[in-house]
């Protein structure tokens, strides 16, 4: 089960909070949920996942067409204080380079 919700949106950032899992089962609606908060890509989007426990490849694969969606109006996906597990996934699949990473300021 997971939650996606808009935080806030400004100018230049649109802010989505992702908890829960992302698998599989629950990749359908975290897809049409996720291109429909981000819209049309006018801005950057910073995907907040310090509540999101798990993802997989097809949840991976969806953020990686949303940013080619973002990235065609010249915009970025900032993924934003992952878990331990989250991170080493983005790293194992090379995604870290391609992703803008950040961790929460201690």
């Amino acid at each position: 089960m997971f939650e996606l919700s808009v935080e806030s949106k400004d100018n230049q950032n649109r802010v989505i909070a992702m908890k829960g899992e992302i698998d599989i089962y629950s990749a359908p609606d975290f897809k049409e949920n996720l291109y429909h908060a981000i819209g049309e890509g006018q801005e950057d989007v910073v995907l907040e996942c310090s509540d999101l426990s798990y993802i997989d490849s097809m949840g991976l694969g969806i953020l990686v067409g949303a940013l080619k969606r973002i990235k065609q109006n010249e915009h970025n996906i900032i993924v934003k204080n992952p878990k331990s597990n989250i991170r080493k996934l983005f790293k194992i699949t090379g995604l870290d380079k391609v992703f803008v990473i950040e961790e929460a300021k201690a």
